[in-house]
């Protein structure tokens, strides 16, 4: 469990045991089923991550939810609903060169709007090549936690931040790479190989 559910924790925690001690006890009934949705959502698996220095893994789990073309690769678009991990990992290894916040709005994440118009992180890691990804907020999550910055060197699968309750996550494959997922998928972060360098051993 990350740290960040602390912050949601105490404060349930506190009111559940005001709520009991006043004799409600159904709403204390609710107010610890919360909690442990808020445990269950703020879980952080340990993943086994490929080491081939040739591939790229999911930055997030979730559902594919779109693969479109963009004139000098594909964009590969992950839909994180609430019963996701959204623990964030780096696709690649090497060091982040970017990290840019960028304002928005919060409509809903499997939009193809999103990828322009919500509020996002763009990172880009530089590896034995560069890669782009974008961590996006949707309608219910409200704020990104990046746990990395600029100048910091990550392995592949390293966890990189965190969205609150419900996101996207668009990973931008240069021409080099061959896509190995299709709308639909189901990728895990940090151990589902998404895409492939082509000609990098």
């Amino acid at each position: 469990m990350v740290r960040d559910a602390y912050l949601f924790l105490v404060p349930l925690a506190a009111s559940a045991a005001l709520v009991f001690w006043l004799g409600l006890w159904p709403f204390a009934f609710l107010l610890l089923l919360l909690g442990l949705f808020v445990i269950y959502f703020f879980r952080d698996p340990d993943r086994i991550v490929p080491q081939d220095p040739s591939v790229i893994v999911s930055p997030a789990d979730g559902k594919v939810v779109g693969v479109k073309d963009t004139g000098e690769g594909k964009r590969v678009s992950i839909f994180l609903s609430i019963f996701d991990v959204h623990v964030n990992r780096a696709p690649i290894a090497g060091e982040i060169i970017r990290r840019e916040h960028r304002p928005g709005r919060f409509k809903l994440a499997f939009s193809d709007d999103a990828s322009v118009e919500n509020e996002q992180v763009v990172f880009t890691i530089a590896g034995a090549r560069p890669l782009t990804f974008s961590l996006i907020a949707g309608l219910v999550a409200r704020r990104i936690v990046p746990w990395k910055g600029i100048g910091d060197i990550v392995d592949k699968g390293d966890r990189l931040g965190l969205i609150r309750f419900g996101s996207r996550a668009d990973i931008y494959c240069p021409s080099d790479c061959e896509v190995l997922v299709s709308a639909g998928d189901r990728v895990r972060g940090g151990s589902s190989v998404i895409a492939r360098w082509i000609d990098l051993e």
